[in-house]
């Protein structure tokens, strides 16, 4: 018979061999002030501290053992492969991955357009790119120039709000917002844009990195160097030029240029491509990139026979648009870029194809459905409108999955997370013993429980956190992944992984007022990923 202190301490010595947590053993005292419960330091279960709920350091071998493998693909919604037909693919991080020297190039290019072309201080130049300062998926106030991480249910994560490159003070967000809820009217428009009287930019592709860094250093210098300055100009400014970067070819020439440097060698990708065409799947492409710089890139990624394995390009689609846009209709695209003017009434594999819409690709093809699975890595402007609208399939590709899994794959993590979770337990179950001693120690617990949370947002990004998660919550950008996603992963390469016969399954968590039906479950849940 294991009485609750035996328990509690059992799962205090099993969290204190974790890094992260540091407690004054030699003094013989810890997070509980030397007390096992609320109550004396020697109380027995007779006193009624019921604390079997909690997980004990035993677990804590069977969770490390649960590892989950980063090539994992992950699903939202039921779904069979066996019923896909058809797969689609956008390019920029689905087919093709880049470099971190290429978020350097962007940034870098920015800086210089809106010195030489808006005027802005040369001090400017002093900035360079930080990699790992921001992460996707953020909210950016474009009136108060505050960059934050927002949680499903449109809180602020206090801590993770960002003025140029310094972190704004709790108090003040409570004090401008009123609280730490964005209310919907000023949120970001269905794409994730700040339009319509939002106020609110969400970033949500990984292009947006250089951009959101540029912003906060732009911020910074104002900031440092006392320049008033109207926060919307900056912001359209920054956006401006970061579009010229795309739009005048910038960055596609100098990719093309230098394409081993900026291109990750994507052999894995070829075969994922050519294993779906030896089980007779039709494929096409969908970007909103130019052909010649997508051809230069696939010729590096798959070869010169790349346009073999596709039977439909569409370049230059202007997503979201060409999901919505019933007007524009589509160009042939010769090898030399020359548009041509004659009706489109097929599509033919093997040519390529300019702009068009949705609605005319339907039409032409009859791919319809969910026999159609279509990957992409933003999830508005490639997926949204599918899934809502048309039924396709969708599969969103997130790089930054495999390192997350990682990190929750360690032993730190996987401890820490345990202390967590044991805490709020304790908290929870002693809340109703009011005596002032008692009382006192739950504050401790308390203080203890919300400076581990503000550890656990360290391990994946110092200033932000995870991508996945404001402390216990999902994020924003978690919330539309689960609604506009049937199945999520790292990489393309993942598919190799499964036979074309295989349907994903969702796991079925247990809601807030189920109780969980299979052990695995139940011993899991103390690994719950917090940050």
């Amino acid at each position: 018979h294991v009485t609750p202190c035996e328990r509690f301490n059992s799962l205090r010595e099993g969290a204190r061999s974790a890094s992260a947590l540091t407690h004054d053993s030699s003094a013989g005292t810890d997070v509980t002030g030397g007390r096992c419960c609320p109550r004396q330091p020697g109380c027995t279960q007779q006193q009624g501290h019921d604390t079997a709920a909690l997980p004990s350091s035993n677990s804590i071998p069977m969770i490390l053992n649960n590892a989950v493998n980063p090539n994992t693909i992950f699903a939202n919604n039921e779904m069979s492969l066996q019923d896909i037909e058809i797969y689609g693919f956008d390019y920029d991080y689905t087919l093709a991955f880049y470099s971190s020297h290429l978020h350097t190039l962007i940034f870098n290019i920015a800086r210089n357009i809106l010195i030489e072309e808006h005027r802005y201080p040369e001090g400017l130049k002093e900035y360079d790119y930080i990699p790992n300062f921001v992460i996707r998926g953020l909210h950016y106030d474009v009136q108060k120039a505050l960059l934050m991480k927002i949680d499903a249910f449109h809180y602020i994560q206090l801590g993770t709000v960002y003025r140029g490159l310094n972190p704004v003070p709790d108090k003040e967000v409570i004090a401008m917002y009123e609280g730490s809820h964005v209310p919907l009217e000023i949120m970001s428009d269905f794409y994730g844009k700040s339009s319509h009287g939002h106020t609110m930019k969400q970033f949500m592709d990984i292009f947006s990195l250089p951009e959101m860094t540029l912003l906060s250093c732009v911020n910074d210098y104002f900031m440092k160097h006392n320049i008033d300055y109207e926060p919307v100009h900056l912001y359209k400014d920054v956006k401006e030029a970061i579009g010229d970067v795309h739009v005048k070819g910038i960055l596609y020439r100098a990719v093309e240029a230098d394409i081993e440097k900026y291109i990750c060698y994507g052999e894995q990708t070829h075969a994922v491509l050519r294993k779906l065409s030896e089980n007779g799947k039709k494929m096409f492409l969908i970007t909103n990139s130019p052909f010649d710089f997508v051809d230069r890139g696939m010729n590096y990624i798959v070869g010169k026979d790349w346009r073999d394995l596709f039977d439909v390009v569409i370049v230059q689609a202007d997503k979201p648009g060409f999901f919505n846009d019933r007007r524009k209709p589509f160009r042939r695209v010769t090898d030399n870029g020359v548009l041509l003017w004659d009706r489109i009434h097929k599509l033919e594999k093997g040519k390529i194809y300019k702009q068009g819409n949705l609605y005319e690709f339907l039409r032409l093809t009859g791919w319809r459905g969910s026999k159609v699975l279509y990957f992409g890595d933003h999830i508005y402007s490639d997926l949204a409108d599918l899934t809502l609208k048309h039924g396709w399939r969708t599969g969103a590709i997130i790089p930054e999955l495999r390192k997350e899994i990682k990190i929750m794959n360690t032993e730190e993590y996987i401890h820490t997370m345990t202390w967590l979770q044991g805490l709020t337990g304790l908290v929870e179950r002693m809340q109703v013993y009011r005596d002032p001693d008692s009382q006192a120690v739950v504050q401790e617990w308390i203080k203890e429980r919300e400076e581990i949370r503000s550890q656990t947002k360290g391990f994946f990004n110092s200033q932000f956190g995870s991508l996945f998660r404001t402390y216990h919550n999902p994020t924003y950008f978690s919330r539309r992944l689960s609604r506009f996603a049937d199945i999520y992963m790292a990489s393309l390469s993942c598919l190799l992984d499964y036979d074309l016969r295989h349907t994903f399954f969702p796991r079925r968590n247990p809601l807030q007022h189920e109780s969980p039906f299979w052990p695995e479950q139940g011993g899991l849940t103390f690994g719950t990923h917090q940050a």
